[in-house]
């Protein structure tokens, strides 16, 4: 059999002839509200469709997604302003669907919602652009979750303890310090890379997340993915797979990153506004049937693989501090852990504000020891004794001697806050934290029962 290689000569003729064909384009038959109805394209639902100006010879023009298609046509929303967009419109397919920028020439560099650059530094020193949507790993292939890693918070690493690949979320209302605690897990954590979503958060927080909680220390090691709240809801929804595209391709060189998002909620709230703008019939709170799907196709994307791990830690702001809200529920069900912050802890000025009581790891068991696990459990148990008889103690009701394990824990108040208590810039590592933990437990009597 006789292989036959085009020469040079034929390749240039045959790509000048592919980019001198002539383009099918289409036209914009309505806008309304967030979607653009466009006929004349041949286009499936994450393709992206090219809104172009008036002028004939023009080239550029504002990309739209593909969210909805129907016999007429298919719907699309804008991936920027739709000011100036009007019926009559020509529009033409790409063929594709967004890509994301991945490497590590992304280190160090902020980026906005479509993976574009926005920190002045010039072009990204990317290894490749990859498709924004992307399968989860195979479940009968991914490796077990059994290796601790080092979040850098004393609360977290040992009562709350988190493995390499593990996803959880940190459940709190607004303003009770979830940005704060990522930053401080950005700063602290053991994993190779950190990738940072922003979704649908002030603009004015964005540089003081960047500059004052991450630090240049942090960002060196980190990817930052920003889309505001005043961002397209497509743009917000598209951000967090633009991260996640990008950490796992860290995680598929083999690597153990660590994918943080800011907010969970505000990708829900993103989604809920494109499926009402397309028809969806509302359902829980609002939410349309196609968020509860979404939600799982995201989370299920982090964790671990057969070549690295992403750990995945989701901020979800639960609506009027109820953690049974839809968002909150869902993501709870799908996740391998919570962390709860409580609003009292944060008024009375303890920070982080971890609700330890309330907050679950579904691996502590597989990722500490039998001792580690005893030390916790001591902790835990006079924390526990100490809050049922809280308002005992308040009224000035409580005997002493009535109850030798709330006796213990009034007494080990001061060592177990003192230790769950941790400044911003603090950083302790693993083995530290559980060695402070083990002088608390030496110094509270030891309680039977």
């Amino acid at each position: 059999m006789t292989t036959t290689t085009a020469s040079p000569l034929t390749t240039v003729l045959r790509r000048a002839a592919a980019a001198g064909a002539p383009q099918r384009t289409g036209s914009v038959r309505s806008v309304v509200g967030l979607t653009v109805d466009v006929t004349g394209v041949q286009a499936a639902v994450g393709d992206l469709v090219r809104l172009l100006p008036d002028a004939p010879t023009a080239t550029e023009g504002v990309d739209a997604e593909v969210v909805a298609v129907g016999r007429g046509g298919v719907q699309c929303m804008p991936l920027g302003r739709s000011d100036g967009l009007h019926a009559g419109q020509r529009a033409m397919a790409l063929g594709r669907s967004l890509r994301a920028p991945v490497g590590d020439g992304l280190l160090g560099r902020v980026l906005d919602g479509l993976g574009q650059p926005i920190d002045g530094r010039g072009p990204l020193e990317a290894s490749s652009w990859e498709s924004v949507d992307a399968a989860a790993p195979d479940p009968l292939t991914r490796q077990r979750v059994d290796t601790p890693i080092a979040l850098g918070v004393r609360a977290l690493d040992t009562l709350v303890p988190a493995g390499r690949g593990q996803r959880f979320g940190l459940f709190a209302g607004s303003g009770v310090g979830k940005s704060t605690l990522l930053s401080m897990i950005a700063r602290g954590t053991s994993a190779d890379v950190n990738v940072i979503a922003l979704i649908g958060e002030r603009g004015r927080e964005v540089r003081e997340f960047l500059e004052d909680d991450l630090g240049p220390e942090g960002l060196a090691r980190s990817v930052v993915v920003v889309a505001t709240s005043d961002q397209p809801p497509l743009v917000r929804l598209r951000a967090a797979m633009v991260a996640t595209r990008i950490a796992e391709h860290f995680r598929d060189t083999g690597r153990d990153a660590l994918l943080m998002m800011d907010s969970l909620t505000r990708f829900a709230m993103a989604q809920r506004e494109i499926g009402l703008s397309v028809g969806e019939p509302p359902a829980t709170r609002g939410y349309p049937p196609s968020t509860f799907a979404l939600l799982p196709r995201l989370l299920e994307r982090a964790g671990t693989s057969d070549t690295g791990s992403i750990t995945g830690i989701y901020t979800v702001l639960v609506d009027g501090d109820d953690h049974n809200e839809p968002i909150a529920d869902a993501a709870r069900s799908i996740l391998d852990g919570h962390v709860v912050l409580d609003r009292a802890l944060a008024t009375a000025g303890h920070f982080p504000s971890i609700d330890v009581l309330g907050s679950v790891s579904r691996v502590a068991t597989r990722v500490t020891s039998r001792e580690q696990r005893d030390d916790a459990t001591h902790v835990r148990r006079l924390m526990a004794a100490r809050r049922e008889a809280q308002d005992l103690v308040d009224v000035g009701a409580y005997v002493p001697g009535a109850n030798p394990l709330t006796d213990a824990a009034i007494a080990a108040r001061p060592l177990i806050d003192g230790f769950l208590r941790q400044d911003v810039e603090e950083r302790t590592g693993l083995a530290d934290a559980w060695g402070q933990l083990r002088s608390v437990v030496d110094a509270t009597p030891v309680v039977g029962g």
